[in-house]
């Protein structure tokens, strides 16, 4: 793999032990290669997760557009969703062809073969994996198991399971494919102990068998043991592990990592992880090889620096190693805005650029609406290219990682944030904060479905974050928590003061066939159909609509059930009230023909109050119908005849008022 480096080993020959499998595993080179080809066709491409966990990688991958993504819903229209070489679930993945995303799945072939054995196990069967249970390809495994999977991450929780477990039962058993082989056999040695019926299958990766055995010979017959890799990595840190066992061993990412010293004076063991690239190692050796042919000049250097008597390889190394951290972080001077880059002085001999997709974590803002030419920034170094005398540089990532910090007190603390809603995706909304980029998910981003997200565009929220991701850049945050814990005080209050009879202002939140649902400070209460109008009504939308405002009163109330009943009706607005007060037995008045019944006519004297016009006093004559003398919609005079308030009912008179008439003629 690293054939355009023999140079390097020629020179750091005797001195260096390189292991003879570095660089990119297959997985993640095969991933690589078709996320640079759809890129290359000019495709939009997006990966469910960072590709390979290289901060270099996904940087040169950002610098092509490539986006990461953390869910299926943040993917934007028109956009390749590739699946990195972890793989994922099974939902996921069905997920993914129900919605008709155009997807190219770069599953690593070794971990699609562990999907296929814990799906296809009898069942009953109990799946046993050996892993980090938050890693994302355990992640993946475990969302393709049939039965229920069980996660170990080494030999000594293994222990404390099985001594739980029912070994009876029939079990298989797989493993991570970075997983360290010496444990996995002593995982299998222990389960073979326990179960009667057990299938293994050693599922940890050839070529990471070969890296951690290589790694075991190498650090065995090293003073010092390199590994060049991210710390992120997972089996990168397996082989910092292994060596550990046996020699000094460092994790370094890169050629900056590196100082000069006298690291001709120790035998050097090199290592990498699966996710390192060839220009990176490339760049360690050849910085290994300036130490070689400088050796004297470093000597002095070091010497003068340090006012003191050499140091060792190792003790310069861990040094270096211990600056890592303001190293990698530079203070720099705003000096050059283009469209899509900024340029700084960094204090040194390089120029220093920021991209503009490192510039902030709003990708819709322009450069000058961030920074202007004098700012100081603090900036964290992405890339150094000596040859071409540039360092490239990211206030996003720096900004991001301060506002990982924060995010992860706010979360602890359970601390309210507040935010502008800057984007509308599928699935949420998108709040920049402190650098990082906050998704809401819909569930959480109002009380109720029914709310119209669009309306959060660009407005100030508050919210609580509910989870932190470091590994995967996700923070997703919650309004629904903050109205929750409001909510929970207004009803506090509420049941405090609430008694039958007294009136709120509430807001209409619901409406049912039989009723409506009345915010009333934190608490719903109900309003039946019967208690809206004093007319007959098919439906409260016939009246209301959803967010009215409207006074009601509470007509009952359970503290223990928490349920209230509203009414809504005022007494004044009572139809036989404004009857009592205005008519009385022997008025006269207009009416409608509203109905029919074979004993007579009903007539609308008000609304709400209906009489009846019995067949007997339609005419001074017998009529054998009412339809033969009336019709529906005619207005008529009668002549009140009886009111009973008690049970609402009129009796009213067309033959009366012709009697009157009779007699006044």
């Amino acid at each position: 793999m690293l054939a355009k480096n023999l140079k390097w080993r020629k020179q750091l020959s005797g001195k260096v032990i390189i292991a003879n499998t570095t660089g990119l595993c297959f997985g993640v080179e095969r991933a690589l290669e078709i996320v640079l080809n759809l890129a290359k066709q000019g495709k939009k491409v997006a990966t469910l997760g960072p590709l390979a966990h290289n901060s270099f990688i996904n940087s040169e991958l950002s610098q092509k557009n490539v986006k990461i993504i953390s869910c299926v819903s943040e993917l934007k229209k028109n956009t390749v969703l590739v699946v990195r070489a972890h793989g994922i679930s099974k939902n996921i993945m069905e997920e993914i062809k129900n919605l008709g995303i155009e997807y190219e799945d770069a599953t690593c072939p070794f971990v699609a073969k562990i999907h296929r054995v814990v799906s296809s196990v009898p069942k009953g069967c109990v799946i046993l994996i050996a892993g980090n249970k938050f890693h994302p390809e355990v992640v993946g495994i475990l969302g393709h198991c049939k039965n229920e999977g069980i996660v170990f991450k080494n030999y000594e929780e293994l222990k404390k399971l099985t001594a739980k477990m029912d070994t009876n039962l029939e079990a298989m058993a797989v493993a991570q494919t970075t997983f360290c082989l010496n444990e996995w056999l002593r995982c299998t040695d222990l389960l073979k102990e326990k179960f009667k019926r057990i299938k293994f299958v050693n599922t940890v990766c050839a070529e990471t068998q070969k890296r951690q055995s290589e790694t075991e010979q190498i650090s065995k017959i090293s003073d010092v043991m390199l590994v060049i890799g991210d710390p992120g990595s997972s089996n990168t840190l397996k082989l910092k592990n292994i060596g550990s066992k046996y020699c000094k061993t460092y994790l370094v990412e890169s050629a900056r990592q590196i100082r000069s010293g006298q690291i001709t004076r120790k035998k050097i063991g090199l290592t990498t992880g699966t996710s390192t690239p060839d220009n990176i190692i490339e760049e360690v050796l050849r910085r290994m090889s300036e130490i070689l042919n400088n050796e004297s000049e470093d000597e002095e250097i070091a010497s003068s620096q340090n006012g003191e008597d050499e140091q060792s390889f190792s003790e310069m190394l861990e040094e270096s190693l211990k600056e890592l951290n303001t190293s990698k972080h530079v203070r720099a001077t705003v000096e050059k805005i283009t469209p899509n880059e900024v340029y700084v002085n960094i204090g040194r001999k390089q120029t220093g650029f920021i991209p503009i997709s490192e510039l902030s974590s709003d990708p819709s803002v322009k450069p000058e609406d961030v920074v202007r030419v004098g700012d100081e920034l603090d900036l964290l170094v992405l890339k150094v290219n000596d040859q071409e005398g540039m360092v490239m540089l990211s206030k996003r990532r720096m900004e991001q990682s301060k506002g990982f910090k924060e995010m992860a007190k706010a979360f602890e603390n359970k601390t309210p944030l507040k935010g502008i809603v800057t984007e509308i995706v599928k699935g949420g909304l998108i709040v920049p904060l402190e650098g990082v980029r906050v998704f809401v998910p819909n569930s959480q981003a109002t009380t109720s479905k029914d709310d119209v997200l669009e309306d959060l565009l660009q407005k100030e929220i508050t919210f609580r974050i509910i989870e932190v991701d470091r590994a995967k850049n996700k923070v997703v945050g919650s309004v629904k928590s903050i109205l929750n814990d409001e909510r929970k005080k207004l009803q506090e209050k509420f049941w405090e003061t609430a008694e039958i009879g007294k009136k709120y202002k509430g807001t209409v939140k619901t409406l049912k066939e039989y009723g409506a649902f009345v915010d009333v400070g934190g608490i719903d209460g109900m309003l039946h159909i019967s208690e809206i109008s004093w007319t007959r009504i098919s439906h409260p939308s016939d009246v209301f609509k959803v967010g009215d405002e409207i006074e009601v009163y509470i007509k009952n109330l359970n503290p223990e059930t928490k349920k209230i009943s509203l009414g809504y009706k005022k007494d004044e607005d009572n139809p036989w009230e404004k009857i009592r007060n205005n008519y009385e037995v022997g008025d006269v008045i207009d009416v409608k023909i509203v109905g029919f019944t074979d004993f007579g006519a009903f007539a609308r004297v008000k609304e709400g109050v209906d009489g009846l016009i019995h067949i007997s006093q339609i005419a001074d004559y017998r009529v054998e119908i009412p339809q033969d003398v009336l019709e529906i919609g005619q207005v008529v005079k009668v002549a009140i005849r009886e009111i009973d308030f008690e049970n609402k009912r009129l009796s009213l008179s067309i033959k009366e008022v012709k009697d009157e008439d009779k007699l006044s003629g």
